[in-house]
C-alpha cells in the first residue's frame, strides 16, 4: 500500500482572549456609558429644577422690615425737602413696592393705628413727596417756640405781599403794588431770595414781568396745590377792583 503524504493545515489563530476582552471593553463601555448617563443626568437637572420652582421665596422677618422703617424714618427726619419714592428707594437700595409699603407703615404707626400711641408729628403725602410735619393740634406750641427762637421772619409787608401773589397769581409787580397802596419792589426781592417766589412770564399787554409762588411756598404751607389755599376773607371787598385797576 502506497502511503500517501497528508498535507498539514495551517492552524487556525485564534486571538487572545485579554486582548479581545480589551477591545469589546473599549468600543462597548465606552460608548454605552454616555448614553445611559445621559437620561440620569438630565433627570437630576429637571428634578432639581422642580425642587426650587416648588420651593417658597424666603418672606423678610419682622426684624428687617423694622430696620427697613427705622432706616427710612431717619432719611425723613433729616431731609429738608419731600422725598419722593424713588429718591427713598434708591437710597435703601429696596424696590419702590417695598418703599411704598414701608411709608404706609410707618404713617400707621405715628397716627397710633398700629397700636401705639398717637405722635406729635405726622407724615404727610405732598405734590412732590413725603415730609414729616408737627400736627396742627400742637401750632400754638409751635409758634411760640418759633416767635422766640426764629430770626430773620418775614415782615408784615413780605407776608402780605406773598398772600397777594399767593392768590392773583401770575402778577405784575404794578399790579401787587396797587393793591397794597405801597411800592414793593424791596418786598418782592426778599420774596424772590427766599425762593418763595419767582418769575413765570411776561405780561402780554405791557411786557412787563409776571411773578408766582414756587414749590417752596407749598411745602412751607404743607399743602399739595394752590387750591387747598383757604378762602379769602371778606374784608378784602376792594381787591378786585384794585385788581381791574391795576391792568
Amino acid at each position: 500500500m502506497t502511503e500517501h503524504p497528508t498535507t498539514e493545515r495551517p492552524a487556525r489563530r485564534v486571538p487572545q482572549e485579554p486582548v479581545a476582552l480589551l477591545l469589546s471593553g473599549l468600543l462597548g463601555t465606552a460608548v454605552a456609558e454616555p448614553a445611559a448617563a445621559a437620561p440620569a443626568a438630565a433627570a437630576a437637572a429637571a428634578a432639581a429644577a422642580a425642587s426650587q420652582a416648588e420651593a417658597p421665596a424666603p418672606r423678610p422677618s419682622s426684624a428687617s422690615l423694622d430696620e427697613l422703617d427705622a432706616t427710612i424714618e431717619a432719611l425723613l427726619v433729616v431731609a429738608d425737602r419731600p422725598l419722593d419714592l424713588l429718591t427713598v428707594a434708591g437710597a435703601v437700595d429696596r424696590p419702590v413696592a417695598v418703599v411704598r409699603q414701608a411709608i404706609e407703615r410707618i404713617r400707621d404707626d405715628l397716627d397710633g393705628r398700629a397700636g401705639g400711641r398717637r405722635r406729635g408729628f405726622e407724615l404727610r403725602e405732598l405734590a412732590s413727596g413725603y415730609r414729616l410735619y408737627a400736627r396742627a393740634a400742637h401750632d400754638g406750641a409751635v409758634r411760640h417756640l418759633l416767635e422766640i427762637e426764629t430770626t430773620g421772619r418775614l415782615s408784615q409787608a413780605a407776608l402780605e405781599t406773598l398772600a397777594v401773589v399767593a392768590y392773583r397769581q401770575p402778577v405784575t409787580r404794578g399790579q401787587v403794588a396797587a393793591i397794597r397802596a405801597v411800592s414793593v419792589d424791596s418786598v418782592l426781592k426778599t420774596l424772590v431770595a427766599r425762593g418763595l417766589v419767582g418769575e413765570v412770564g411776561r405780561s402780554e399787554e405791557t411786557g412787563a414781568v409776571l411773578y408766582g409762588t414756587t414749590d417752596d411756598l407749598l411745602v412751607a404751607l404743607g399743602i399739595r396745590s394752590l387750591d387747598e389755599l383757604p378762602p379769602l376773607a371778606p374784608l378784602l371787598e376792594g381787591v378786585e377792583a384794585a385788581h381791574a385797576v391795576a391792568r
